[in-house]
């Protein structure tokens, strides 16, 4: 007979982590949303991506990028040392293989905030773990207001960024979920049921087999 006192609860099934990929336009939300991601919610872990990109004055070495130089780059490359690499605006950006698989196998889950490209290659190599979501804007208008607001970028930049943005927003099929950020809280919240019922996909908690096991091994009462 089993020991119902050695079952394992709800809570206790093994589950394998997840990978939530983020993209958007530049100054469309994603950031600020994988932020409040990684303060409310302990189970994830940020991929923290490398980087060729000039660290802004804002950012830091280690928390919101590794910044390295372009040789050390291609090395990573050749090493396959990376899931994932894209050119955006000029600049290299990647994502080391190494922590990523092992959060997974861990049970945690990884964020990511990239871009479009990245975010294929990641689908193509680990398609069964990738929950993607893509971020709009409400509008070309409210997107360029809100890049100028954020007073990081050159006029050049944001008009780079801003015509970029068209050719990322036609990407929006490739993913799994889009959400629409009128508002940053509502979209929040989209965001946050989309993360708590992929968390509960069967082929997401292979704790499973024993549970129901345990279940089936049972005697009435």
């Amino acid at each position: 007979m089993t020991d119902i006192a050695h079952m394992p609860s709800h809570e206790e099934i093994k589950r394998r982590g997840l990978m939530l990929v983020l993209s958007s336009p530049s100054g469309a939300g994603k950031s600020t949303i994988a932020h409040n991601l990684l303060e409310s919610d302990p189970r994830f872990s940020l991929s923290v991506s490398v980087t060729t990109r000039q660290r802004r004055g804002s950012e830091i070495e280690g928390r919101h990028y590794h910044f390295i130089k372009p040789d050390e780059f291609e090395r990573l490359k050749e090493r396959e040392a990376l899931l994932e690499w894209a050119e955006v605006h000029g600049n290299l950006y990647g994502t080391p293989r190494e922590a990523a698989e092992k959060a997974m196998r861990d049970g945690r889950d990884m964020l990511f905030d990239i871009d479009w490209q990245g975010a294929r290659q990641l689908q193509e190599k680990a398609r069964a773990d990738i929950v993607s979501i893509f971020i709009l804007p409400p509008s070309i208008a409210e997107l360029r207001s809100r890049l100028l607001r954020r007073n990081e970028d050159s006029s050049d930049t944001i008009a780079m960024r801003l015509k970029n943005a068209r050719t990322e927003i036609e990407r929006w099929r490739d993913y799994d979920y889009v959400v629409v950020n009128h508002d940053l809280n509502q979209a929040f919240g989209e965001i946050r049921a989309i993360v708590d019922a992929e968390r509960l996909r069967r082929d997401r908690r292979p704790g499973l087999f024993d549970f129901t096991s345990a279940l089936l091994a049972e005697e009435p009462a």
